[in-house]
């Protein structure tokens, strides 16, 4: 192969990734072939899936609508800092992805227990935070959030401030600034981080388990549901592989929706 038509990779490689792309796909295919069509309909609107689809749905867009509200003031806060505030910052915000989920539930609920931190005093005041839609909506808060702040905080550190300067030399105040100039700039990157927060919401299960438990129409997600009916409890397996159907399909949607406005929104230049 002339130099530049093509990779220069040996052809040995090949192999093992092949390998490596089946053992992601093929899992997935298997799902797919074990789907009741003839039944999927029912499967998906029967009561219990129902339910469950509701609440992911209602508790992830509240989960989404808590990480705007909390992530892109915290994204302006590490983009605009000094680097080595940023970089601790950002190591803070990065460590619920890495964090095993199970442990983000145990943390949440010694915090916001009875006997934590925050709980305890939530509790003198008669109010009960765990195993209620409201922990739901905390857990999937809890994992989703560095998703936004990242994708925002990127976005913004991309643009850069200069546009900002010259609207502060020209007399416009923070806030105007704030809605007219950084905002805009960076509206790719929050797109791209609402879209993925509401998926990782959706498809949150370890936290959730721990800190909101399993009850039926309170806080059984549709993760929890599947969990659930392969463990001879709740919704039929054939209303759980629909269930799982409907997960990978919007995982796929995402992908797609995040994918097509990053390649299609024009880079942004210094307006005349």
């Amino acid at each position: 192969m002339r130099p530049g038509t093509g990779t220069l990779l040996p052809r040995s490689l090949i192999v093992p990734a092949l390998l490596g792309l089946a053992f992601l796909v093929v899992p997935l295919i298997a799902l797919i072939a074990r789907v009741q069509w003839e039944t999927f309909w029912g499967d998906i609107t029967s009561p219990e899936a129902a339910q469950a689809l509701g609440l992911s749905l209602g508790t992830g867009l509240a989960a989404t609508g808590l990480c705007v509200l909390l992530g892109v003031p915290l994204a302006l806060l590490i983009a605009r800092s000094s680097p080595r505030i940023a970089a601790v910052l950002r190591a803070l915000v990065t460590v619920p992805l890495v964090l095993p989920p199970m442990v983000g539930g145990v943390a949440l609920l010694f915090l916001y227990g009875r006997r934590g931190w925050v709980g305890g005093l939530l509790a003198e005041a008669g109010i009960a935070l765990p195993f209620t839609t409201t922990a739901v909506v905390m857990a999937q808060t809890f994992v989703a959030l560095p998703f936004l702040v990242l994708a925002v905080e990127g976005s913004l550190r991309a643009t850069g401030t200069d546009l900002e300067q010259v609207a502060a030399g020209l007399g416009a105040r923070r806030w105007a600034i704030l809605r007219r100039v950084t905002l805009p700039l960076a509206a790719p990157g929050l797109i791209a981080g609402v879209v993925l927060s509401f998926a990782r919401a959706i498809g949150e299960f370890g936290a959730t388990a721990l800190f909101a438990g399993n009850a039926p129409g309170v806080t059984q997600t549709m993760p929890l549901a599947i969990y659930t009916a392969f463990n001879g409890a709740g919704v039929t397996q054939g209303t759980a592989v629909a269930l799982s159907l409907l997960l990978l399909v919007a995982a796929l949607a995402v992908l797609l929706l995040v994918r097509g406005w990053r390649g299609e929104t024009p880079r942004r230049g210094v307006p005349g």
